[in-house]
C-alpha cells in the first residue's frame, strides 16, 4: 500500500523531524536518504553528525574514549539536530536507548523504528568492520543480545515499520505509510 498523500505534503503536515532508530543494519540511513528524498526534507545521520563534530571516525573514538564517552557526544549531536530544522535523520543504533534521547525525541520529533530480525541484521552487517560493537566477539551473539536489551526501548517510538529484505524503496514506502496513518492520529 503507497500512501495517497504526497510526501512533501505528508512531510508538510508532520511538521516535525522523522526519527529513524534502530539497530545497526536496520536500514536507518539506507531507508532515511531515500525518505528524506520523497518528502524533498534534508537526510541527516547522526553518525556522521558526530565524526564531524568529533574530527575522527566513531570506531576511533571509541578505542580512544570509550562508550561511555561516545554516548555522551552523541546525546549532545541529536539534541542539536533536533533543535534544527525539519529533516529526516538516522540515530546510531544505542542512541534512542538514552532516556534523555529518547524523550527528546518524543517530544520534537516523530520516530519510526526500523524493526528487523537477526538473520536480516547479520546479513546487512557481515565484513563491515566500522561497527565497534560487533569487533568485541561472535556477531549473532551481540546482536542477539542488543534485540533483547534494545528492542523494549525501539518499541516506545510513534510507530514501527518492518525493515525487510525487499529493495530499499519498498521499506520507504512502508515507512511513507506508517507515518501517513500517523499523521492521521491527533498528537
Amino acid at each position: 500500500m503507497t500512501t495517497p498523500v504526497a510526501p512533501e505534503m505528508l512531510a508538510a503536515r508532520l511538521g516535525r523531524p522523522i526519527v529513524l532508530v534502530g539497530l545497526m543494519g536496520a536500514g536507518k540511513s539506507c531507508v532515511g536518504k531515500r525518505l528524506a528524498a520523497r518528502m524533498k526534507l534534508p537526510f541527516l545521520d547522526s553518525d556522521v553528525e558526530f565524526e564531524a563534530a568529533a574530527g575522527v571516525a566513531i570506531s576511533d573514538y571509541f578505542a580512544r574514549h570509550g562508550e561511555p564517552a561516545f554516548r555522551e557526544g552523541e546525546r549532545k549531536v541529536i539534541a542539536r539536530l533536533m533543535d534544527g530544522p525539519q529533516c529526516v535523520l538516522a540515530t546510531g543504533g544505542g542512541a534512542f536507548c538514552n532516556p534523555e534521547t529518547r524523550a527528546r525525541i518524543k517530544a520534537l520529533g516523530v520516530s519510526v523504528w526500523l524493526r528487523a530480525d537477526l538473520d536480516l541484521l547479520l546479513k546487512r552487517t557481515a565484513g563491515r568492520d566500522h561497527r565497534p560493537l560487533l569487533k568485541t566477539g561472535d556477531p549473532r551473539e551481540i546482536l542477539g543480545r542488543l534485540i533483547e536489551q534494545r528492542y523494549p526501548l525501539y518499541a516506545e517510538a510513534d510507530t514501527i515499520v518492518d525493515s525487510t529484505d525487499e529493495p530499499p524503496d519498498a521499506n520507504v514506502d512502508h515507512v511513507l505509510d506508517a507515518l501517513a496513518r500517523l499523521s492521521e492520529l491527533p498528537r
